[in-house]
């Protein structure tokens, strides 16, 4: 974990323990929510003199509030800007209060971070933008964005990486470039539509990686093998077929659609069509299908021109089970 010795330094001062300055760190920059029980299980502690210790220094220094709720239990929310300032975090959302769906959310990336400690995290989103276009050097038109109009006065900001999704780097393993791993914690209310909407403002991004890895993290494994296929259809066969392949598969499910075979087209196929439409959108794949879907053009024409255009990649896929929440989460710590 990369934290700063002089960011830890900063908490100490407020009267911390080392090991709680640590953990108040990843909870600032990660999700700005915790429970009782990843405070225990980070610290190795157990309910006593220790635990009664750090609640009273978090409210008393009113770095954090507990929040109640019918079927979610106690969370503590750290939401001080004074020691968000203290770790350079200012302005991070996390300290601002939201709803239960966003917390569900935050506790289980913070379950996520706990669970692989040992990474090189990029924390901020100046920290992404950083490594993607200054060590990889790619453009940040590439990078997932999005727009957010101010008052009347001020001007439209776009940021990056709005998800706050945690991202990590490591060594390469067959290419020359440190390698990213970029994650999706599927938690709260959120649906497989929403892993598609993600994977598919993250494409533009990962047409210029190499290799990269990603992640599926989630409280169940319920959604593991569909998610599994999401991915497949939308991100890895694309990215790590032959140009060609792709896009007679395109022309194939689009002329399906078109003619309203709809018991051939799988859902897979909609996803990986879907996905596709951007790549082979403009007047000259428009041609081409025309000439395809009338027999003017053949396959083997295709192969010919597109054979020489693919870009060997490297895309893994890996799905975490993310620990369960427990009756102890339904408990208030004893304070005073």
């Amino acid at each position: 974990m990369n934290i700063a010795q002089s960011h830890l330094e900063a908490l100490v001062a407020f009267g911390y323990s080392e090991e709680e300055a640590r953990f108040l760190y990843l909870v600032a920059t990660h999700s700005g929510y915790f429970v009782a029980r990843q405070f225990l299980e980070f610290t190795g502690a157990h309910w006593g003199k220790r635990t009664t210790g750090f609640w009273t220094k978090l409210q008393s220094m009113r770095h954090a509030r507990v929040e109640r709720f019918p079927k979610s239990g106690v969370i503590f929310h750290v939401f001080s800007r004074r020691l968000y300032r203290r770790l350079e975090r200012e302005n991070i959302r996390n300290r601002r209060t939201h709803e239960i769906d966003f917390i569900k959310t935050r506790l289980a990336i913070l379950d996520f971070v706990l669970a692989q400690p040992h990474h090189q995290y990029l924390e901020t989103e100046p920290d992404k933008v950083r490594f993607f276009c200054g060590t990889l050097g790619l453009e940040r038109h590439h990078l997932p964005s999005r727009i957010y109009l101010g008052s009347a006065q001020a001007k439209p900001t776009r940021r990056y990486f709005v998800d706050k999704f945690p991202m990590f780097v490591h060594p390469p393993r067959s290419s020359s470039s440190p390698v990213a791993t970029f994650s999706y914690v599927h938690a709260g209310t959120s649906t497989l539509l929403d892993f598609t909407h993600h994977l598919e403002a993250y494409l533009p991004l990962f047409r210029q990686l190499t290799e990269f890895e990603f992640i599926y993290a989630s409280r169940t494994e319920a959604c593991f093998g569909t998610a599994t296929e999401v991915f497949r259809s939308i991100v890895k066969i694309p990215l790590e077929d032959p140009i060609a392949d792709q896009l007679l598969r395109y022309f194939r499910v689009r002329r399906a659609w078109d003619e309203k075979q709809y018991g051939a087209v799988t859902d897979a196929d909609l996803l990986f069509r879907n996905a596709s439409r951007s790549l082979f959108s403009g007047e000259r794949f428009e041609a081409l299908y025309r000439g395809w879907k009338r027999e003017r053009v053949s396959e083997e024409s295709i192969r010919r021109e597109f054979g020489g255009h693919s870009r060997k990649r490297s895309v893994t896929f890996e799905t975490c089970l993310l620990k369960k929440n427990s009756e102890e989460e339904d408990e208030e710590p004893e304070i005073g």
